[in-house]
């Protein structure tokens, strides 16, 4: 049997090479649709973004799993360059974003589902078009996709959100390459491991992130049941007179679902980025989790929260590609 490997930007590598692994990150967000509108999401100065990336490495992380899908702010050779300044492994998506990342003429409307599922394989066997699809041409480079992103708002899927699942579920099959998944909130989180169920995807590689937003523990628990992962974010989003539910779930859940729990900082907003001038910085997981775990008498979780389950997650579940 072939050594199990995540692919970054840089190439495949062992899992053994992932180390300390924040599991839903944006680090490159170009220029693009929803910049235009929304500057606090821009994040593409390669400078500011490699400080704070070494930071992190100084500090002990060694991977970060960044979720900008095809043409949403993906620049895949600005994310080659901080990954090789930093020595940050950055695992890179394809994938379809939200419908607020594109405008309403945009391509995504009228492909089809085997076009869509040929262009995310693509990504993931041949390389990331370094266009990112917004030229008349497409010109793939060396640098794959690691990794097949989608996402779902508040309200239950449209057919054209059921079409995305199908193209993704396809790649994924194909490929081996790993799932992960926008929630809003953790809204329709069941709902979407219950379709990642019926399409018949590996759970073990499938990721729902920000579902400690749901608050709820029965709710994470059901999640989980289905046999998917949970990705949670949002430990320092939480307002200050009001209970840390990300911390909560976590000294409830880790010791029934240790196998099934990721974390990461979903830094989407620069204002987030110490190099940028804001707070609280790559760092904080790193930081206050060791001593919250600590002060549960949970400190055993720290390896499985950021190492061995990353590891297993973002392994490549088969040997094609």
């Amino acid at each position: 049997m072939e050594d199990k490997f995540f692919r970054t930007v840089l190439g495949d590598k062992s899992t053994d090479e992932m180390g300390l692994t924040y599991s839903h990150e944006h680090i490159v967000i170009e220029n693009s649709y929803v910049t235009v509108k929304h500057s606090e999401f821009l994040l593409n100065d390669v400078d500011k973004i490699s400080e704070e990336l070494i930071n992190f490495y100084n500090a002990g992380g060694r991977t970060v799993v960044d979720t900008m899908p095809a043409n949403s702010g993906r620049n895949i050779l600005k994310s080659v360059e901080v990954s090789r300044r930093s020595g940050v492994n950055i695992i890179v998506p394809t994938g379809i974003h939200l419908e607020i990342y594109y405008p309403d003429n945009h391509w995504r409307y009228t492909i089809s589902e085997d076009e869509l599922t040929r262009l995310f394989i693509a990504d993931i066997n041949e390389g990331i078009d370094e266009f990112d699809y917004t030229a008349s041409t497409v010109k793939r480079i060396a640098h794959k996709a690691g990794l097949i992103k989608l996402a779902t708002g508040d309200e239950p899927f449209t057919k054209h959100q059921e079409m995305i699942f199908r193209a993704v579920v396809n790649a994924h099959l194909e490929t081996g390459a790993p799932i992960l998944t926008h929630t809003n909130f953790g809204r329709q989180a069941l709902e979407q491991a219950k379709l990642f169920e019926k399409l018949g995807a590996r759970l073990e590689h499938v990721v729902l992130s920000h579902v400690d937003r749901a608050k709820e523990i029965d709710y994470n628990k059901a999640v989980m049941d289905v046999g998917v992962r949970v990705e949670y974010d949002s430990a320092f989003r939480w307002k200050k007179e009001e209970p840390n539910h990300t911390l909560q779930l976590l000294e409830k859940l880790l010791p029934e679902y240790p196998d099934q729990i990721v974390m990461g900082m979903d830094m989407a907003k620069n204002v987030y980025w110490k190099s940028y001038g804001g707070s609280p910085g790559m760092n904080y997981l790193i930081k206050t989790i060791p001593d919250f775990l600590k002060s549960k008498g949970m400190e055993e979780y720290f390896q499985k929260l950021f190492f061995d389950n990353p590891k297993r997650l973002y392994a490549f579940s088969n040997t094609i590609g």
